[in-house]
């Protein structure tokens, strides 16, 4: 059975932003998000380690989020246009939320599909109002 052209436009805009999440839950809710900062350690070569602390958090992909948000400036500051997820590892303690990121960053668009374009996701971060490095 053939879909009504309006249904076809909904599953493809759907499709598309499900695509963008790259996997992550998406955050639902109102926001009052708290900043409290983020560590940077470069571990091995082009390969960093963002720790984050935030409280209002509606879930780990917020914290998720600051991570990415971080990794994106730091990886601009070295003069990279591109970073790579490797792993977030997200935990609460109370009311704070922390996140333990690690991303390879990179000069040329990396292998993998959880990569991002360090120019794009700056820009991005500051219209959403997350800090960055």
């Amino acid at each position: 059975m053939r879909q009504p052209f309006h249904s076809t436009i909904l599953i493809a805009a759907t499709a598309a932003v499900g695509a963008c999440a790259g996997g992550a839950e998406v955050a639902q809710g109102p926001a009052n998000p708290g900043y409290l900062g983020i560590q940077t350690t470069l571990l091995d070569g082009e390969m960093v380690r963002f720790r984050v602390a935030m409280t209002g958090a509606r879930s780990e992909a917020d914290v998720e989020s600051y991570g990415r948000c971080a990794a994106a400036q730091y990886a601009l500051i070295r003069g990279y246009g591109f970073a790579r997820h490797v792993r977030t590892q997200v935990a609460r303690n109370g009311t704070t939320w922390r996140g333990d990121a690690v991303y390879l960053i990179s000069a040329a668009l990396p292998d993998g599909n959880r990569t991002i374009d360090a120019e794009v996701t700056v820009q991005d971060c500051g219209e959403l109002g997350i800090p960055t490095v």
